[in-house]
């Protein structure tokens, strides 16, 4: 099969407006300021801000470090809050499609959290769909505690880490690495797009 596979369908994606309307509302619900937000995630309270009102479009690391330092799966900033008082349930598994995720475009590439109703989970799955091509595409590189697993499904990807090394996998080729190096996902395949699958391990606060 060729790298320039058939492109999956692309999955309805949220706009800044509805991710950061539903960051203030977690954000309000746990009756935060902006600058106790911003101690406990170490994002800056002006980007925190723009992000509630969508004047800046929403890293994954800096969104990630919102919902850790809210204590939330960063899969609840993407669908609507449940009513105040209601907990998930036990659940054995819960079956999802990336068609039906809902997603967000940060310019370089637009990101989808799937499997986000499992409750208390230890992985953050993505599905991601990769445009940009070059570094200085973005503003710095990713950052977030943890560790990551990327699979290609589409096209080709290389990965650029801020130590200058770099690794270009393809189709159903596979990395995996310490998500706390800086990293990029940068679309290396001939066609317009490239599309990775990506799970990430997830480092909570210590209680």
């Amino acid at each position: 099969m060729s790298e320039t596979a058939q492109a999956l369908p692309k999955p309805q994606q949220l706009d800044r407006d509805e991710v950061g309307a539903r960051l203030r509302a977690v954000r309000k619900q746990q009756k935060l300021t902006l600058k106790q937000l911003s101690d406990l995630s170490g994002v800056a309270v002006s980007t925190l801000s723009k992000m509630e009102l969508a004047q800046v479009a929403v890293s994954y690391d800096k969104l990630a470090a919102a919902a850790r330092a809210l204590q939330v799966d960063i899969a609840q900033l993407f669908r609507p809050l449940p009513p105040v008082g209601v907990l998930a349930g036990l659940k054995t598994f819960v079956k999802t499609r990336v068609d039906d995720a809902a997603g967000y475009d940060t310019g370089g590439y637009e990101y989808y959290p799937i499997a986000g109703d499992f409750p208390q989970r230890n992985m953050t799955p993505l599905y991601a769909r990769i445009f940009a091509r070059e570094v200085g595409e973005f503003d710095d590189y990713v950052r977030h505690p943890g560790q990551e697993f990327a699979m290609v499904v589409a096209g080709r990807v290389r990965i650029q880490f801020e130590t200058g090394e770099s690794v270009s996998i393809g189709l159903r080729e596979t990395a995996y690495f310490d998500s706390s190096i800086g990293h990029l996902y940068l679309n290396d395949g001939e066609a317009d797009e490239a599309q990775v699958m990506v799970v990430m391990s997830e480092s909570r606060p210590a209680e």
